[in-house]
């Protein structure tokens, strides 16, 4: 059996419960080693055999998890933060259907959650922002025409960018092509909830200088949008003034 296991947003004790009996029970664990935390090895039994899939092709990814099948072992493929954004895990799941191989996931704490506790934000604010946008910027992997960093800036959302630390000199360029003013509210957040996460803010006409200077390249996420900022409307949720499934408006209950 093969567990795809999300290894969380970065600090060691954010894999989920079931990640951590996963982990805990493996032969062969296959980690991502650029980017997952190394102190979640220490959940790892001895005598565990461990690939750093960093120095890996999907072939010998896949190898190494058809020879544990073979002996009869529990293989655990440990991803950053959710398998399911920017993971490259359904090219993995393919070829284990070929193989005839079974195996499942189990979701992870993605490093967007991670940024939105560092920040102590909400990206879905009442009257700014009721969608969230994740997406990256182009690179050296294409991004399809209709989902250009400007045209999604169109929608004025809440806008999360991965990979894309390198890439803020056009990144700012597009956001502002698309809608976004300067004084939009950016942050950046560095390794969020690693030990040495950083969180640097900025307005969206310095992005990239705020970038640039504070040495950032890789291991961060950009977040834009109004949601950081000041002005929002209060949930009617909570309102004294809003009837609910569970609890009616106190004007109803004076009737």
């Amino acid at each position: 059996m093969v567990h795809f296991v999300g290894a969380g947003s970065g600090a060691a004790d954010l894999i989920t419960v079931r990640g951590a009996k996963l982990l805990s029970e493996a032969d062969v664990v296959i980690y991502a080693g650029s980017l997952v935390n190394p102190e979640l090895l220490s959940y790892c039994k001895d005598g565990c055999m461990i690939h750093n899939s960093a120095t890996m092709t999907l072939e010998q990814v896949i190898d190494v998890i058809k020879e544990s099948e073979e002996r009869g072992l529990t293989t655990v493929r440990l991803h950053t933060g959710d398998p399911s954004i920017y993971g490259a895990v359904r090219e993995q799941f393919d070829e284990l259907i070929k193989l005839g191989i079974d195996y499942d996931v189990c979701p992870g704490v993605s490093s967007f959650c991670g940024a939105a506790a560092a920040l102590k934000a909400e990206y879905t604010l009442p009257n700014v922002s009721q969608t969230v946008i994740i997406t990256r910027a182009a690179g050296r992997t294409p991004v399809p025409e209709r989902e250009s960093i400007s045209s999604l800036a169109a929608h004025g959302a809440t806008m999360i960018m991965f990979l894309s630390t390198s890439l803020t000199e056009k990144l700012q360029r597009e956001l502002l092509e698309g809608g976004y003013s300067e004084d939009t509210p950016v942050a950046v957040v560095y390794k969020a909830t690693w030990p040495d996460e950083r969180i640097i803010k900025c307005k969206l006409g310095e992005l990239h200088s705020t970038v640039v200077d504070n040495g950032l390249t890789k291991t961060s996420l950009i977040i834009v949008g109004g949601c950081m900022g000041e002005e929002y409307l209060r949930s009617m949720l909570y309102h004294p003034g809003f009837s609910t499934e569970f609890r009616k408006a106190e004007s109803d209950k004076q009737k």
